[in-house]
């Protein structure tokens, strides 16, 4: 019992939110799809669903690989399985090639598209722990490499490259970048101790002010979405909640809550799945 706990500590099952926050904009990247071709599958649902929380399992686990050395270093780190010796390195490989057995299973009822979309973003989520140790903003890695749900989950709907489609995308990078700074500056101090790289040490005390700059840009980029794709007024309570939200994570940077500041944009990503969702009910 207390080895499976460790597996699933160490794929994060235990801590949804990082499912949550790539659920979202692959969410997102569906809706958009079926908003584009006026079709929608149940499949692709539940294709999307699975596929966040194997490919949100298998970046932690190659990421706890990579950096369980480091891991042992940081307080807020030290306890997971491969830094504590819970599980060794073998048995982290092994649940790893077992959960990217299943993705691949997964892409089987999927296109064509689809496939090489995902094969090409796995290099992508291997590589991104190292990015850590030699590229001086690994946020703007991870944005892509997270981001590309949205590219993924479309794929699965329409095969045609749209303005729309790159406006979400390039805003959904921005809102990554944003989020995934307020994580780098809960474990700032232990980063500068351990030479880690993170947007938080790079912008330094401009750091905060950046990071609500590229959020802002992820909602510039929701409203001109909505404008081009003629959405419906009542998209408007949709910007209402998102700055509700906003706000409110602000008042948690104010006062150092960095990691829940992080933990409230699954409250964003869901306003904004449920605005797209209504939108496609309003067009059906």
């Amino acid at each position: 019992m207390n080895k499976l706990k460790a597996y699933i500590q160490l794929a994060r099952i235990d801590k949804p939110i990082g499912i949550y926050l790539l659920l979202w904009p692959s969410l997102l990247g569906l809706l958009l799809g079926i908003l584009q071709s006026g079709f929608s599958n149940i499949k692709n649902f539940i294709i999307v669903f699975v596929g966040s929380v194997l490919v949100r399992s298998c970046g932690c686990i190659i990421n706890d690989i990579s950096d369980y050395k480091i891991d042992r270093l940081v307080t807020r780190t030290a306890n997971r399985p491969l830094a504590s010796g819970t599980i060794s390195i073998l048995e982290a490989c092994l649940l790893f090639i077992i959960l990217g057995f299943a993705s691949i299973i997964l892409l089987i009822f999927t296109n064509p598209l689809t496939i090489k979309i995902s094969i090409f973003f796995a290099i992508f989520i291997i590589l991104y722990p190292l990015t850590k140790r030699f590229f001086l903003a690994p946020q703007f890695f991870l944005g892509i490499t997270f981001g590309s749900g949205c590219l993924i989950a479309y794929s699965l709907e329409s095969s045609y490259f749209t303005p729309s489609l790159a406006i979400m995308y390039l805003g959904i990078i921005a809102w990554i970048i944003s989020f995934d700074t307020f994580y780098a500056l809960e474990d700032k101090e232990d980063d500068l101790r351990i030479n880690i790289n993170s947007t938080a040490i790079l912008w330094g005390d401009h750091a905060v002010i950046y990071a609500q700059i590229l959020h802002l840009i992820f909602y510039g980029s929701l409203l001109y979405l909505a404008i081009i794709n003629k959405f419906s007024f009542y998209f408007v309570i949709v910007f209402i909640g998102l700055m509700i939200v906003y706000f409110y994570q602000n008042r948690l940077i104010k006062k150092s809550k960095f990691l829940e500041a992080f933990k409230a944009n699954n409250w964003i990503g869901l306003i904004c799945v449920l605005g797209f969702v209504f939108e496609i009910f309003l067009i059906k």
